[in-house]
């Protein structure tokens, strides 16, 4: 029997249960344990909190009474899974690299500080950060590119539209407007209700209109990015990833041919 890729999950907010949901359902993975800010469900079962029908140990922790370290002497694991906030890498980062543990971060804004710890710690493991890590959004982007480079003129606006409550620009416009040479400027937000995240790329022609468009259904779709990406992490080395290394092999001309 292969032996299962053991996650330990940082941060079990809405979209963190909604990640530990599908990592519970994959065969491929062990939800070991799950490490949040307040103690009010320390020592709950993670499956059994969720309502899903699984042999993964997890266990809910607190940091206000365990440490990282006591949790990854007790409990150790493969990779450490972050949604928690930009500061949360403080809290894990320096011991999951020198224990050799892969860091994944799918955290929406870091400044400079984080972002430059982040380099200093993937001189020692595998470290991942990507402001949104479903599968569908990165796809856009490199759609996106791709026609942005046959048509430089184009004109392009950028629309995001997120939950009543979420503060600032999407991390995610931000990237796709980056990975376009396009301003800040060039972002529309929009901020209603309870819609979970959805980005739109309208490419304006003389004569027509493209649009890509990529919208999260439910929270789930993290999960199934971050699948994806711990597959695809496990015989990499030290270094700090983005999504584009772990994408662009499957856009080899074999791949596409």
């Amino acid at each position: 029997m292969e032996k299962k890729i053991r996650i330990g999950l940082i941060g079990f907010g809405r979209t963190g249960k909604a990640v530990a949901n599908v990592i519970l359902q994959h065969d491929n993975f062990s939800l070991e344990w799950a490490l949040r800010q307040r103690a009010l469900l320390d020592h709950r079962s993670i499956p059994d909190f969720l309502g899903v029908d699984s042999t993964d140990p997890g266990l809910v922790y607190s940091s206000a009474s365990t440490s990282i370290d006591e949790l990854l002497d007790k409990h150790p694991v493969d990779i450490i899974i972050d949604f928690s906030s930009a500061k949360g890498i403080y809290l894990y980062g320096e011991t999951a690299a020198k224990r050799n543990v892969k860091i994944i971060s799918a955290i929406s804004h870091y400044q400079k500080p984080e972002k430059q710890l982040l380099k200093e710690l993937s001189t020692k493991t595998v470290v991942f950060w990507s402001p949104n890590i479903t599968l569908g959004i990165n796809y856009l982007i490199f759609a996106a590119k791709f026609l942005k480079t046959i048509a430089p003129w184009v004109d392009v606006e950028i629309i995001e539209e997120h939950f009543k409550g979420k503060e600032g620009v999407s991390g995610t416009a931000i990237k796709i407007a980056k990975a376009l040479d396009l301003d800040k400027s060039d972002i529309n937000s929009v901020r209603a209700g309870g819609i979970v995240g959805k980005h739109e790329v309208v490419f304006g022609f003389p004569y027509q209109t493209v649009r890509l468009i990529h919208e999260s259904i439910s929270r789930e779709a993290f999960g199934n990015g971050v699948v994806f990406i711990a597959e695809n992490l496990i015989d990499k080395t030290p270094g700090l990833y983005k999504y584009e290394d772990i994408l662009m092999p499957f856009f080899s001309k074999k791949a596409i041919t």
